[in-house]
C-alpha cells in the first residue's frame, strides 16, 4: 500500500513542472490534478473521472497508471455510482452487453473467413507462393518507419506523449503512452512535442537523435530544418 496522493506529488514537484503544464498535456483541469495530490476524490465528478484521471496524470508523470487505479479501488471505490440497487439493474446490461460481443465476435469470424477464402482464391489463380505476400509485407511496414522524418520509440521505459501538428494549439496526432518497445512514426515536418518521461525514449528528427534533458519532462518543435527546444 502506499499513498497515492503524496506519489503523485513527489513525481511532479521533483521534477519542477508547474500544474499548468500537465493541464495542457492532459487536457485535466488543474483542480482536478491537484484534487489527486490531495486526495480529496470526492472533488471530482464520480469514481469513473476519478480512474481515469489518475491513470492520465501517472502515466503523465512516467508512472504506471494501472498500479494507482488499483491501489484507489483497493482503498476508496464503493461502485455506488449509480442511484438504486446497482446490481439488479446492472445484470440485464451485462447480458446484453455479452450477447452483443458473442456478435461481434460471430460476425468478425465470419468476415475473415470470407477474406481468406477469396484470398486463397487469388493466389490459386496468380500460381503466387505464399512467401511473397509476408515479404511484401515486411518491407511496407520497414519503409512506413524509416520513411518517416520524426520517430518516438520507448527504449527503458514507458513515457506519455503528446505530438501536434505544426504548433501546441494544432491538431493531436497522438496523446498516450509509448511503450517500452513501441515505436511511433510521423511523416510531414512540423510538430509541437511534449514528452513525460524523455530518458525513457529514443527520439529522432530527419535521422538525427535529439537529446532532451533527462528527468523532467520536455517540449520541443520539430521543423524542417531540425528540432529547437521549447
Amino acid at each position: 500500500m502506499f499513498e497515492i496522493g503524496n506519489s503523485l506529488r513527489d513525481a511532479r514537484t521533483r521534477r519542477e513542472i508547474p500544474f499548468t503544464q500537465p493541464e495542457e498535456a492532459t487536457k485535466v483541469r488543474a483542480r482536478y490534478l491537484r484534487a489527486l495530490e490531495e486526495e480529496r476524490f470526492d472533488q471530482l465528478p464520480s469514481e469513473t473521472y476519478v480512474k481515469g484521471f489518475l491513470r492520465t496524470y501517472a502515466e503523465y508523470l512516467g508512472l504506471d497508471g494501472q498500479l494507482y487505479v488499483d491501489e484507489f479501488n483497493s482503498r476508496f471505490a464503493t461502485g455506488d455510482e449509480l442511484d438504486g440497487p446497482p446490481r439488479r439493474s446492472m445484470a440485464p446490461r451485462e447480458r446484453r452487453s455479452r450477447r452483443i460481443e458473442r456478435n461481434i465476435v460471430v460476425l468478425a469470424l465470419a468476415a475473415i473467413a470470407v477474406v481468406t477464402v477469396v484470398i486463397v482464391g487469388a493466389w490459386s489463380r496468380s500460381g503466387g507462393d505464399t512467401k511473397t505476400p509476408a515479404h511484401k509485407t515486411r518491407v511496407s511496414a520497414t519503409k512506413t518507419t524509416s520513411s518517416a522524418y520524426f520517430t518516438i520509440q520507448g527504449l527503458t521505459g514507458p513515457s506519455f506523449v503528446v505530438v501536434r501538428r505544426s504548433g501546441p494549439a494544432g491538431a493531436i496526432l497522438f496523446s498516450g503512452t509509448v511503450e517500452k518497445h513501441a515505436t511511433e512514426p510521423f511523416t510531414g515536418k512540423s510538430f509541437w512535442v511534449n514528452i513525460s518521461s524523455p530518458e525513457n525514449l529514443s527520439i529522432h528528427v530527419g535521422g538525427k537523435a535529439v537529446q532532451l534533458p533527462a528527468d523532467r519532462p520536455g517540449v520541443f518543435t520539430v521543423t524542417s530544418s531540425g528540432w529547437h527546444a521549447g
